[in-house]
């Protein structure tokens, strides 16, 4: 009688107490489980191992075992540990979640043991527990609760720690369970402006034991697995690349040149082999904020961002990838967002619970697949499953969390198989977005589900829609909660505005590929700016700072001393030069050149050709016929225009002078020519005067020879 008062007190006490009870695995998807729970003297139940993961037969031995951890300033004496069990299997998930919750107990205990030693500070005790499904009477497939618990001399808890175990007789006969396993590896922007990086942080990120490396050392370890499904932002497939050749990264105000970095590029194609055998489907490039976007009036950056995805990673894997399937940022859409991804392309997307919730509380666990209606027409859903993808993406970081969300996963796939007259059905996990994984926890998930005989893994693109009724959808749900997290109105008026100068470069390129601007920008939109457009201002300035230096590389030649013409005459043409600075490949562009009489009734501008087409580094100019009614000085404003009639650059001012000589050049020279005209008669006439023969002289008489006498 004694022993049972005991019992209930302590029951009372565990009710009474919920607070003093940490528990593994909770189902909240925004809360981290711990291992083990503590009290106030700091006590932890570790659980180390327990197994086998499900066991078959009535007499196959099942253990437990782990440590008492003192993390306080005392010794801990007089303890007891003990095990609490039921013989009767959880009967629904919602069962299974209130008891990992600690809102739940189990109903019966055994196998009690006195802690014989006190346990010092920082000091530890091990415990273990070994009995058969016979023993605590598990007789049908399912999930039973296990609670270690420890009690002081008073019978007051300490501690306790709570798992699950799986027993499914042999002679069980279920159908399996399909399993989508998708992991994501997205990272974050590196640069504004494709040719230089912010920073030098990549390479580090990619490190063994670090976030990057720790991602490709899963897709490594599992490249064989069957099932998985990698999501990966193709943007920083790109950054990868572009590390790994000759770079350059902003110091300062300054860009300076860097060598390749061979880490970089290790880690891209040690990926490319490791992701070889498995789908791949790719974000948009920079894996941008589509909802925030759609609210916004960013209408063409999807689009861009998906077509983008398949160009870069093709390049950079060397492969085709998936870019019709879509997973929005947190799982999260509403209608306007989805009709962005239709119009893009995208034909499938991958939402989360609260996204698209079962229009009543399901019975069953329901199948993934769903239909949403866009503006394109219908859409496939594919709803994840929280518990399961709470579980992949767990921290791990606290001793013995591996294990306890490792049993989780096994007792919630395990509990999906065993609902009654449930149809076969496809189930999705996935981790959130910017997962840290614990490689070895994550690699030893991947062969867990691959080994438990009521699962079958399969990959994302061979999901479909369940045999049974699908379950009713209540449709989008997104709540003004969720809005408050997207791209804030006032960040993305500054990208649009940086955007609008960018189209301007686009819209003179003759070149038919990605415009220059166009990974830059879909870079600024990415959702890793959620909560910290502070962290992305440097890439908005750099950007400006590239976009307007581009646009100044195509311009109307001649220094502020150069800006004087002289028209000689009434009218006449007016050179203007136009340089185009830019170099490389589809660096040609073509422009529109606009004159402007500022006192047309002065001057007027004649019709002319304005299309100017330049290759780069090259100048070309255009003569503007020009016509004036008087001497004197007028001016004329000289813009650059893209085809359809935008801006392009600012406006420069000519000083036109006009002589006004033309009419009495005319008078002048024909005085001159008259006079020139009369001269040469004059001298003709004259020459012919003194051309006429002369009188002929008297003849001479002969002269006598000397001596001669007449």
């Amino acid at each position: 009688m004694i022993h049972k008062a005991a019992l209930l007190a302590l029951l009372a006490t565990t009710l009474l107490v919920p607070a003093a009870v940490v528990v593994p695995g909770t189902a909240n998807a925004r809360t981290t489980p711990a291992p083990a729970s503590a009290n106030r003297a700091g006590l932890q139940v570790v659980l180390e191992a327990i197994g086998p993961d499900a066991p078959r037969d009535p007499d196959t031995e099942i253990k437990l075992s782990g440590s008492l951890v003192n993390s306080g300033a005392e010794p801990l004496n007089g303890l007891r540990i003990r095990m609490h069990f039921s013989s009767q299997p959880f009967a629904r998930r919602a069962d299974l979640e209130a008891y990992q919750a600690g809102q739940t107990l189990p109903t019966r205990w055994c196998c009690e043991s006195f802690v014989q030693a006190p346990i010092a500070p920082s000091g530890k005790l091990p415990w273990e527990f070994s009995f058969t499904p016979l023993e605590r009477g598990f007789s049908a497939f399912g999930v039973y609760p296990i609670m270690v618990e420890v009690v002081d001399a008073y019978e007051q808890q300490v501690a306790t720690m709570r798992t699950t175990v799986t027993y499914m007789p042999r002679e069980t006969r279920v159908a399996r369970t399909r399993l989508a396993t998708v992991l994501p590896i997205v990272d974050q922007p590196r640069r504004a402006v494709d040719s230089t990086f912010v920073d030098e942080g990549l390479p580090a990120a990619m490190a063994p034991g670090k976030r990057l490396g720790d991602l490709l050392k899963i897709a490594q370890d599992t490249s064989s697995a069957k099932g998985l499904t990698w999501i990966v932002d193709p943007a920083l497939l790109d950054d990868a690349r572009a590390m790994g050749g000759p770079h350059t990264v902003r110091v300062k105000d300054r860009s300076q040149e860097r060598p390749a970095t061979p880490e970089a590029a290790q880690w891209l194609s040690d990926l490319r082999d490791a992701v070889a055998d498995h789908p791949v489907v790719a974000t948009p490039y920079g894996d941008p904020d589509v909802a925030a976007l759609a609210h916004n009036g960013v209408d063409d950056a999807t689009a861009t961002g998906i077509a983008a995805a398949a160009i870069v990673a093709r390049e950079t894997l060397g492969r085709d990838v998936i870019t019709n399937v879509n997973w929005p940022v947190g799982g999260l859409i509403d209608y306007d967002g989805l009709d962005l991804l239709a119009t893009g392309g995208v034909g499938t997307v991958l939402l989360n619970v609260p996204n698209l919730p079962p229009a009543t509380p399901p019975l069953t666990t329901p199948d993934a697949s769903a239909t949403l209606e866009s503006v394109n027409g219908p859409l496939t859903a594919l709803v994840a499953d929280a518990a399961l993808s709470e579980t992949v993406g767990a921290d791990t970081s606290a001793p013995g969390a591996a294990l306890a969300n490792r049993q989780r996963f096994i007792a919630e796939t395990a509990m999906i198989a065993s609902e009654p007259g449930a149809p076969v059905r496809t189930v999705i996990a996935v981790p959130h977005r910017r997962w840290d994984p614990d490689p070895e926890y994550v690699t030893d998930l991947v062969e867990t589900a691959a080994a438990l005989p009521w699962l079958a893994p399969v990959t994302l693109d061979a999901v479909k829609r369940g045999k049974g009724a699908p379950v009713a959808r209540a449709g989008l749900t997104y709540t003004d909660q969720d809005r408050k997290l997207e791209l804030s109105k006032q960040y993305l008026t500054g990208v649009k505005r940086v955007g609008a100068r960018a189209d301007l470069t686009a819209a003179i390129t003759t070149a038919q590929d990605l415009d220059a601007f166009d990974l830059a920008l879909l870079r600024l939109t990415s959702s890793a700016w959620r909560g910290r457009t502070g962290n992305a201002a440097p890439y908005v300035q750099q950007l400006a700072e590239a976009v307007d230096g581009r646009i100044a590389m195509v311009n109307i030649t001649g220094s502020e001393q150069s800006r004087l013409r002289t028209l000689a005459g009434s009218n006449g043409d007016v050179p203007i030069s136009v340089r185009n600075g830019l170099s490389g490949e589809g660096s040609r562009v073509a422009v529109r050149l606009k004159v402007t009489s500022d006192q047309p009734e002065l001057l007027k501008i004649e019709p002319y050709d304005d299309k100017l087409e330049i290759f780069g580094g090259q100048n070309q100019t255009i003569r503007i016929p020009m016509t004036s009614r008087e001497s004197g000085q007028s001016t004329v404003t000289v813009q650059l225009t893209t085809e359809d009639g935008r801006k392009y650059g600012k406006p420069i001012e000519l000083t036109v002078r006009t002589t006004g000589y033309t009419g009495v050049a005319l008078v002048i020279v024909g005085a001159a020519l008259v006079v020139m005209l009369a001269a040469v008669v004059l001298r003709v006439l004259r020459r012919r005067g003194r051309r006429r023969p002369a009188a002929a002289p008297p003849p001479e008489r002969e002269r006598e020879p000397a001596g001669t006498e007449s």
